[in-house]
This record gives structure tokens, C-alpha cells and sequence, in this order.
């Protein structure tokens, strides 16, 4: 079990890096992003989505910025809060790298387990995330 917890992640952030130049939390970001009410969502939300801290969000927002992805501003309903808006050049890589990872993620995932496995593993998963407790941003 722990050698597919390391090696599921490394096979879909190899895939994303060599067909799309982006690694699995970039991609994570832009997705949650891309789904996001206005394509914008406060960075602790994202944060959360993205199964990672707010340091970590905010260095890839900045690298994602960089390459014109998405950008960060102050929310107007609440001055301690930021925002990350994906871009429409954002938008476009998220259209362009979507299908590739979805592919890669059915073929050694989905299609690797019969339905029965997917529903066990969806119980199992439940809960061991609910023994864990509420689901928080990774620190």
C-alpha cells in the first residue's frame, strides 16, 4: 500500500511534467482553479483543494504567475485575504493539458481496478480520511 501512495503520485507528476512541463500540484492549482466560481478562489481555499500549505501554494503561484497562468490580488470583501484568479492563458493550459493527464489517470488507475475495487477503495478511503479527521491543508 505505501509503495502505490509514492508511486501513484510519481507516475501522474511524470506524465504531467514531460507532456505538459508542469508538475502534479501546478496542475492541482490550475484544476482547482479552472473549476472555481469566476475561475478565482481565496489562496487558503486553494490551499486546501490543492492538498498543500499556504507556503507552498503561494511559491507556485508565484511561478505560475510568472509564466502568465494566473494572478494574485487583494480580496475587496476581505483585505487579509488574497486571491488566485487563473488566466485565460491559464485556462488554455489547463484545456491543453487536461485530456493527457486524464488519459494517464484512467490507464493506471481507473481501468486497473474493476468497479467493485473502485467502490471498496472509495469506502476504504472514507474511512481512513475520516479516522484522520477533517481535511485540512497539508502543513
Amino acid at each position: 500500500m505505501v509503495s502505490m501512495f509514492v508511486r501513484l503520485p510519481a507516475a501522474l507528476d511524470a506524465q504531467l511534467q514531460r507532456d505538459s512541463g508542469i508538475s502534479h500540484f501546478e496542475y492541482q492549482v490550475l484544476a482547482g482553479l479552472s473549476m472555481a466560481p469566476g475561475r478565482t478562489m481565496r489562496m487558503s481555499e486553494l490551499a486546501e483543494f490543492a492538498e498543500g500549505s499556504l507556503s507552498r501554494l503561494s511559491h507556485t503561484t508565484s511561478r505560475l504567475a510568472k509564466k502568465g497562468w494566473v494572478r494574485r490580488a487583494p480580496d475587496p470583501q476581505d483585505g487579509r485575504s488574497t486571491l488566485a484568479c487563473l488566466t485565460d492563458a491559464g485556462w488554455a493550459k489547463v484545456v491543453e493539458t487536461a485530456p493527457g493527464h486524464v488519459a494517464e489517470v484512467r490507464r493506471v488507475f481507473v481501468e486497473a481496478l474493476t468497479a467493485t475495487q473502485r467502490r471498496q477503495l472509495r469506502e476504504i478511503a472514507t474511512r481512513v480520511n475520516g479516522a484522520i479527521g477533517p481535511g485540512k491543508a497539508c502543513s
